[in-house]
């Protein structure tokens, strides 16, 4: 209905106020992502220019196909082609959903929608090069050979948490990077003793050569691959590479990052040498082998026999300073969070077959009470385990995790407490047994 003269400055007041309210309103909301599809729209050129440049000379193919982005927080997904069952929604060239919040987000292949993705979770906050690196790792596993064993919880050398395996492979880190740095035969000489170290620790722990390995052949080519890719000089990807040696190199707990840094810094010797990546047999193929051969070293027969004193050239001392210093916070840490995770009560959740999400950084070994992850996502037979803060303890054999109880609540088959939320597939409950919680399958 028309308004007529008369009524129209009153019922201009009472019409604007509400407008006012709103724009006032939405002045204030911050832009829900950094991340627009036009931002979007770029990077998806920049990572496809990537590839092209590189067309397969490095593995035999070139690395782009599809990819999506995914917004930890709110799960939208941002691709750069459709699915085939018409869950994303294209405009403009670029596809938009939701991922379902009882999948697990992490920087490796997904099939969504009868499509394998590339899957590259975003930082919270815009960073170019961390952005383009997570593209480039996903797209790389995405045409590297699984792994069946490894699939479902990951790659994991427990053993690189024992203060005798870091003092080793701290000094094969610096030999190797020495290596890296140098020519001739000072190259050769630092090449020798990074093996040297490489064999002592092996020799300590013989039975994990085979996951080291795989480890080392997973991720450290995957890392190799994206520092490779997203640099543009020799001097920046050695500035990259070190980087992240650094950031692996501080860590408390090496158990679940050492072998993504370390397959990448033999790579880089071997790439410098001509080799040819696309030659590597299987996921049990051994790098630092392929660098002996290369490079033509010879190693003694029991290697610790001289790695003692080639140690003192790597300043040994440093590194004990660094691991007592190391096992001091670890105590420090176990005072304060023993009580949260083993006294009574505590939720326990079996782990059965996990996939894990997390970042690296984030976890810190707790010695023999196992590792504490600041924050995780968890997948398991049992559902699906989020959280954010608080943090949460796995035991050193991945066997189950403890929560703690503290603001528990629980709604059906959704149950919560403080940092963590816990959605249970519908054939399993939460039963309490003497004060703490445990889950288990519903019983016929």
């Amino acid at each position: 209905m028309l308004l007529s003269a008369p009524q129209t400055g009153t019922m201009t007041k009472w019409i604007f106020l509400p407008i006012f309210l709103f724009l006032l309103s939405c002045k204030g909301e911050k832009t829900d992502t950094y991340f627009t599809t036009e931002k979007a729209s770029q990077y998806f050129k920049s990572i496809e220019e990537i590839c092209n440049r590189d067309n397969g000379k490095l593995w035999g193919k070139n690395l782009y196909g599809p990819l999506m982005f995914i917004e930890r927080t709110s799960r939208r997904i941002i691709a750069n082609q459709p699915d085939k069952e018409g869950l994303l929604k294209g405009k403009d060239g670029i596809y938009t959903g939701i991922y379902p919040k009882e999948l697990v987000l992490t920087n490796s292949p997904v099939q969504f929608g009868g499509v394998i993705f590339g899957m590259a979770p975003l930082p919270l906050e815009e960073d170019d090069y961390r952005i383009k690196n997570r593209a480039i790792h996903c797209l790389f596993h995405r045409i590297q050979p699984e792994v069946p064993e490894m699939k479902s919880a990951g790659f994991s050398a427990s053993n690189m948490d024992e203060k005798e395996a870091r003092l080793w492979i701290k000094l094969e880190w610096k030999a190797l990077r020495k290596a890296i740095n140098a020519q001739g035969e000072e190259r050769q000489l630092a090449i020798r003793d990074a093996l040297i170290f490489r064999g002592s620790n092996r020799e300590l722990y013989l039975k994990y050569t085979k996951e080291e390995n795989r480890f080392e052949t997973f991720e450290g080519l995957a890392t190799f691959t994206y520092t490779m890719l997203c640099t543009n000089s020799p001097e920046e990807f050695k500035t990259r590479l070190f980087e992240n040696l650094d950031r692996v190199y501080s860590m408390q707990s090496y158990s679940r990052s050492y072998g993504s840094i370390h397959g990448a810094l033999y790579a880089s010797l071997l790439y410098d040498k001509g080799f040819d990546f696309k030659k590597i047999p299987s996921e049990n193929f051994d790098l630092g082998n392929a660098v002996r051969e290369m490079y033509n070293i010879q190693l003694p027969l029991i290697c610790r026999d001289v790695a003692g004193s080639l140690a003192v050239s790597y300043d040994i001392d440093a590194i004990n300073k660094e691991e007592y210093q190391r096992l001091a916070d670890i105590r420090e840490g176990i005072h304060k969070q023993t009580s949260i995770f083993t006294e009574k009560p505590v939720v326990f959740l079996e782990l059965e077959s996990p996939y894990f999400d997390f970042e690296p950084e984030n976890i810190h070994s707790l010695d023999s009470l196992g590792t504490l992850y600041s924050s995780i996502r968890v997948s398991d037979s049992w559902g699906k385990l989020t959280v954010d803060k608080v943090g949460c303890l796995v035991s050193n054999n991945f066997k189950f995790l403890r929560i703690t109880t503290k603001g528990f609540k629980s709604d059906k088959n959704h149950i919560s407490g403080e940092g963590w939320t816990l959605i249970l597939n519908s054939d399993w409950e939460l039963v309490l047994v003497d004060q703490n919680y445990f889950v288990r399958k519903l019983m016929p």
